[in-house]
């Protein structure tokens, strides 16, 4: 194990590998529709490990992460969290879009349509 990755510790980069085995359905969902280029040939990295951060979906081309959130991200304190996350991303130049997973698994092409044009304007 190296010690450190760029600004990323070895501990972000294990978690990440751990994640990626463990990605609940929306996220498999997500990823399966934006891997190997699928979504206007953006490539995305999945559970991308950044700073002290994990990224579900990291597109660097167009410094953009897309977050598949659970019922858990409506808890006060994941709440907090998610806005502090998002606040230090936004000040790295890193746009973060995210959706409820049940719209993910229902919605996906409103989704994609929504990172699309995202992507596209940046």
């Amino acid at each position: 194990m190296r010690g450190r990755r760029g600004k990323t510790s070895s501990a972000s980069v294990v978690m990440a590998r751990k994640l990626r085995k463990e990605m609940t359905p929306a996220e498999r969902v997500l990823f399966e529709a934006l891997r190997g280029r699928k979504l206007a040939g953006l490539k995305f990295r999945r559970q991308h490990p950044f700073a002290q951060y994990i990224l579900d979906n990291y597109c660097v081309e167009k410094r953009l992460v897309i977050e598949a959130d659970g019922g858990g991200h409506l808890e006060p304190d994941q709440v907090a969290h998610d806005a502090a996350r998002t606040e230090f991303l936004n000040a790295e130049g890193i746009l973060v879009l995210r959706f409820p997973n049940e719209t993910i698994l229902n919605e996906l092409d409103t989704v994609l349509e929504s990172i699309l044009q995202v992507a596209n304007a940046r």
